[in-house]
């Protein structure tokens, strides 16, 4: 039995023959190869969605603080006191409220201007306190001891806070600008908010228990 072999062509005879894809692009051998009709193109309005959905910044943002351990009529009370005003006006105004609710609701404002500067890239001299609304937590039930054999139930009250910040409107920034230079007009409630009075003390009221005298000022 032969064995037959098959002799293959020299390789000049290869380069000189034209397949298919050179025919397509022309002589050329280096010029870039036709895409498939088959493969979806990326239309520059789909890569301008994409780019516009990554840049794109929240309306609001929002910072939660639970297991408050107080009661949230006492926690309410603070936090209305900083409902529409600047960022920045009110963690002043919670560093001089003598309330021990003052430094949870600092906490969770100073959270919330974190949260909208370094995860969604706003702008902190421009950051408003939209909404500061105070749930209702668990109610725990402890029995108290009295004399004489008597008892009575103690309630533990806790309560959850919740601060939403968003920027300014350039209608809201024109307007504090109107009212920082007309003094002598009566202001309401929402203006007195926007435009608070000037604070020079500066120093935290829970701080100054440790503190010595002279730094107090």
């Amino acid at each position: 039995m032969k064995a037959h072999f098959v002799e293959f062509p020299n390789t000049q005879v290869l380069s000189r023959i034209s397949t298919t894809r050179q025919l397509l692009t022309g002589s050329s051998s280096d010029a870039t190869p036709i895409s498939s009709p088959l493969t979806p193109l990326l239309t520059s309005g789909s890569g301008e969605a994409q780019t516009q959905a990554v840049i794109a910044k929240p309306d609001k943002v929002q910072a939660v603080l639970k297991g408050i351990k107080q009661s949230p009529k006492k926690v309410n009370l603070v936090a209305a006191l900083v409902r529409g005003m600047q960022v920045e006006d009110a963690l002043i105004q919670m560093q001089l409220t003598v309330k021990r609710a003052a430094k949870t609701v600092y906490q969770v404002i100073h959270s919330a201007r974190a949260n909208a500067t370094h995860n969604h890239g706003l702008d902190a001299d421009c950051l408003l306190v939209a909404e500061a609304y105070v749930g209702k937590g668990f109610f725990k039930k402890r029995i108290s001891y009295h004399a004489k054999g008597r008892h009575g139930i103690m309630e533990k009250p806790e309560c959850r806070l919740t601060v939403v910040v968003r920027e300014m409107t350039t209608e809201e920034e024109a307007e504090i600008a109107r009212l920082k230079v007309n003094r002598y007009r009566k202001l309401t409630k929402r203006e007195r908010r926007l435009v608070p009075h000037k604070i020079i003390e500066t120093t935290p009221i829970w701080g100054r228990k440790n503190m010595p005298r002279h730094n107090m000022t």
